[in-house]
């Protein structure tokens, strides 16, 4: 069995991260931090929360979604705003069965830290996400940190929309896609239980056998 890592280190130079000293094993005898996390920060899932009005929230996430078989979806290296189609998913477009889960390899990971990571992303087109509901796919991960453009506000609520009403859960900010040697693997990946959470940091993995 092989354990790769699909997440973001999580520290003070994340956006969205403090991470402060609480307490001090020198002085009360233990070591303790306090951390303050923006729930959208670094690899996270998204709640239906975060774009619906009434949406359901992390603590009544099906964790059935979140564990299981995921297939590869080769895109290496994508091109900086580069909108992904239905056509781009190749031979896999009749591949894909209800409940798939897809992980959508970009190696846009490599990009974390620079402007270009969150303003210029590769992103799901409006076409593809309708696609991807009407295929009743359960989930997809993607590496840039959203699905759609951050800065036009109608693709980021117009895609985020189509994909929760089509009971689709999405993870985004995964890396290390690259280091997948399968077209399929075992993924987990699983949120706090946020009461009311519209979104939360994950530890991501994918475990090749």
């Amino acid at each position: 069995m092989r354990v790769i890592d699909l997440s973001l280190d999580v520290g003070n130079d994340m956006p969205g991260v403090e991470i402060t000293v609480a307490k001090r094993l020198e002085v009360e005898g233990w070591n303790a931090t306090t951390l303050s996390l923006y729930s959208h920060s670094g690899t996270h899932m998204d709640a239906p929360r975060h774009f619906l009005p009434g949406g359901a929230t992390l603590d009544q996430q099906d964790l059935s979604v979140c564990v299981g078989k995921a297939t590869l979806v080769d895109l290496a290296p994508a091109n900086p705003k580069q909108l992904i189609e239905v056509d781009d998913l190749g031979w896999l477009v009749d591949a894909i069965e209800p409940r798939a889960r897809l992980l959508f390899r970009t190696d846009w990971h490599k990009r974390y830290g620079t402007p270009e990571y969150r303003d210029q992303l590769p992103r799901i087109s409006l076409d593809l996400a309708k696609w991807l509901v009407q295929k009743e796919v359960a989930m997809i991960g993607v590496e840039p940190p959203s699905v759609a453009d951050v800065n036009n506000a109608r693709e980021l609520t117009e895609v985020h929309q189509t994909l929760f009403r089509g009971n689709v859960l999405i993870v985004e900010g995964l890396a290390n896609l690259d280091q997948i040697t399968s077209s399929t693997v075992e993924f987990i990946a699983l949120p706090l239980k946020i009461v009311e959470g519209d979104g939360s940091p994950v530890r991501a993995v994918a475990i090749e056998t």
